[in-house]
């Protein structure tokens, strides 16, 4: 009990610390992972002076299984497995993990149980009742699918949703993933093209288990913007009705003035963000204002027709800065719903990392899937609440 009391402590301080410093939970990297700082520092050099158009497609494999039968574990075949070169991998969850009420004692439970999952997920025997859409769950940078969804997915689960959740874009410390990736349960460090990719295999597991011809996402931090990432360039427009983000990077990060001074920087031919990788990963610059991928997802307008949108986010966000970047503009065809938690509520105080577990949050999220529940107003913290 001492030992995991410890390492409770020790992983929400890390957590905090990586928040406060504003390398936390929503950041992402360049666009091609690489094995030394240089090849890092030259990558992002030249991507900070030379946008591209548009991210290519990432064709998976997936290994030992067939994607499409459907089965009542938690553990699906795999893992998937990328066959680019980049060395990020996506993996299922194996086990299942108890109901968490805040996202400090989920870490800390993740933190020796890396690849569980959290309650109510990946049953892909469920089938969605009428009217309903398997909800898939996008986990944020450093996290994973149990610290994450704790206490969403348990809740949707109840609510009667099929709900299934994976961990993606885990890249080790030699690939470019840095050294935050050396933690257990670190995920979302590996490029996010190439994670949209893996979020298409998934997505069609999904669909092929279920028989459902679409799904709902729910995304937190960079899970959302990944989300929007795999509807524009992966095929994902035509297999998602809803998006529902928890202080999504949708219009990048200035890290409370850093990044974009970063970036600054960077575009003058000093390569501060270059060595600010080491310890972040490839997933911790692609966020950052004014990079290639966050002008790429956002070329064109921030919406894609036929997709219904709701955005939330909370004011106390340090990771997500301005809290408001976070809001998208609706364009033809797309319906958006710009929220902020305190709005009506003020005695919500989730930051960034506790929005997950906020209790008027996880009610916005059901009120998007299903307008006649109700949305509520309860005290939440931050980090702990």
């Amino acid at each position: 009990m001492k030992t995991t009391r410890g390492l409770q402590r020790l992983a929400i301080g890390c957590v905090s610390i990586a928040a406060v410093a504003g390398l936390g939970a929503g950041l992402a990297g360049p666009a091609t992972a690489a094995p030394s700082v240089q090849q890092l520092t030259d990558t992002i050099k030249q991507g900070a002076k030379k946008p591209t158009k548009a991210a290519p497609k990432v064709q998976l494999q997936q290994q030992n299984g067939t994607a499409n039968r459907s089965i009542t574990t938690n553990a699906v075949a795999g893992p998937f497995t990328v066959p680019d070169g980049t060395g990020s991998t996506a993996s299922d969850t194996s086990g299942v993990g108890p109901q968490q009420t805040n996202f400090g004692n989920a870490f800390g439970y993740a933190i020796l149980n890396p690849n569980a999952a959290p309650p109510g997920a990946n049953d892909f025997g469920c089938k969605p009742k009428s009217g309903q859409r398997p909800v898939v769950l996008l986990h944020g940078t450093w996290e994973n699918a149990y610290d994450n969804f704790a206490r969403i997915s348990p809740d949707l689960k109840a609510a009667g949703y099929c709900t299934f959740t994976f961990n993606y874009g885990k890249l080790n410390i030699t690939n470019g993933g840095g050294v935050i990736s050396l933690i257990p349960g670190t995920n979302g460090t590996g490029d996010i093209p190439t994670s949209a990719g893996q979020v298409a295999t998934f997505v069609n597991r999904v669909l092929a288990a279920t028989g459902a011809s679409k799904v709902d996402i729910v995304g937190h931090s960079q899970g959302g913007v990944l989300a929007r990432q795999y509807l524009k360039f992966n095929g994902g427009a035509s297999k998602v009705q809803k998006l529902i983000t928890l202080g999504a990077t949708n219009h990048g990060t200035t890290l409370l003035g850093i990044g974009s001074l970063g970036r600054s920087i960077n575009n003058l031919g000093i390569d501060i963000l270059g060595f600010a990788q080491l310890p972040v990963g490839i997933s911790g610059i692609q966020q950052v204002v004014g990079s290639n991928f966050i002008n790429n997802v956002n070329a064109g307008g921030d919406t894609l027709p036929g997709i219904d949108y709701t955005i939330i986010r909370t004011t106390y966000d340090e990771v997500t800065t301005p809290s408001e970047s976070t809001f998208l503009t609706a364009g033809p065809g797309a319906t958006v719903k710009n929220i902020t938690l305190q709005d009506g509520c003020p005695i919500d105080l989730s930051d960034h990392l506790s929005m997950s577990y906020s209790t008027r949050a996880i009610s916005i999220i059901k009120n998007a899937l299903n307008p006649a529940s109700p949305v509520v107003c309860a005290k939440s913290g931050p980090l702990v609440n």
